[in-house]
């Protein structure tokens, strides 16, 4: 690969939230960094003046190839990534991850990039017992996890026909600053935080006993710059993020109104349809390989979430998504839009 100092990379998703942070940490190592969104999920505010920035669906093939070129290495980071929408909009979110992410692959591959990393998700893995490892037998149980590990499948097949280089990063939960707190559909940590802004209670799917472990989002680009740079680290799938604090839903509801000082408990719902109760991935691979080791701990992420959210909201919900699908099964937060 290029020198550093000469080094481009082309991020998709550039004005979403994983997408703008990683851009924000190669501008200051002194890269050139371009990328593309479509702007239903991202934000044009969160893109630096320094990028160059192309308004295109991940679709556009066509258009993508363009922008594309002269890319070094292409990091994935583009996705609607709604798990539990997925069964009540499968064809919105299957065609964005699985024709989107091919599309992806393809203007990389005609551009000759060196390497692509593609960003997955845990949903891949479905309702298997925790934690989850790089070696489990993937299961999913909605069509974003099955989505996403058709994309997985994908790069895989078309990096060896054509001689690409690709890792695959498999995040989870991650919070940060320039995360979207309006969006209805995704987000626990950052739903709450906007709710209780706003003087409203928050409102928690189930019995709140769901578990699941955060990952602050400097955790994931400390792995993902490995997995795009490290010359010998390719063809791996690496859970990306801490894997300690292994926490409830209620428990979370409670360090954010405890840190927030509001008093007011949550509104409970019924279960969403599909949505897999104990989550958290195992980052042994990721301590191996990639020197990985948890630099912010979920108490101070917290902080920084419910810092940024208070500067910038609060926020009315922005309902962006059509249902495909509406039935008794589909949450009413949804259906009557109750954030």
């Amino acid at each position: 690969m290029p020198g550093f100092s000469t080094m481009h990379i082309f991020i998709t998703g550039v004005a979403g939230f994983l997408g703008s942070n990683l851009a924000d940490y190669y501008l200051k190592k002194g890269f050139k960094v371009s990328g593309n969104d479509n702007l239903v999920g991202g934000d044009l505010k969160n893109v630096d003046n320094r990028i160059n920035f192309f308004k295109i669906d991940c679709e556009n093939l066509e258009e993508l190839t363009k922008a594309m070129k002269g890319a070094d290495v292409v990091c994935h980071a583009a996705a609607y990534a709604h798990e539990g929408l997925s069964s009540f909009s499968p064809t919105l979110i299957c065609s964005n991850n699985v024709t989107g992410s091919t599309s992806v692959f393809t203007a990389a591959i005609k551009n000759k990039v060196k390497r692509i990393v593609f960003c997955s998700s845990m949903a891949r893995y479905g309702n298997i017992k925790p934690p989850f490892k790089e070696t489990d037998l993937v299961n999913p149980v909605d069509p974003y996890g099955v989505s996403k590990v058709a994309a997985e499948n994908i790069l895989s097949i078309l990096s060896k026909t054509h001689g690409v280089e690709y890792n695959i990063a498999v995040p989870h939960n991650i919070i940060g600053p320039k995360q979207k707190f309006n969006d209805p559909f995704r987000n626990v940590a950052s739903i709450m935080i906007n709710l209780i802004l706003q003087n409203r209670q928050p409102i928690i799917y189930g019995d709140g006993n769901q578990k699941r472990s955060f990952s602050d989002v400097d955790d994931c680009i400390f792995c993902l710059d490995k997995m795009l740079f490290d010359k010998n680290i390719k063809s791996e799938v690496i859970n990306i993020g801490p894997d300690e604090d292994f926490m409830t839903i209620n428990e979370l509801y409670e360090i954010i109104s405890n840190k927030m000082k509001f008093n007011k408990s949550a509104i409970y719902k019924p279960d969403r349809p599909n949505e897999v109760k104990y989550a958290n991935c195992s980052s042994d691979k990721a301590r191996k390989l990639l020197n990985f080791h948890t630099s912010v701990n979920i108490d101070a992420s917290l902080d920084k979430l419910i810092s940024f959210i208070s500067k910038n909201g609060p926020s009315d919900f922005e309902y962006n998504y059509e249902l495909e699908i509406i039935s008794d099964k589909t949450p009413e937060t949804w259906s009557k839009k109750l954030f």
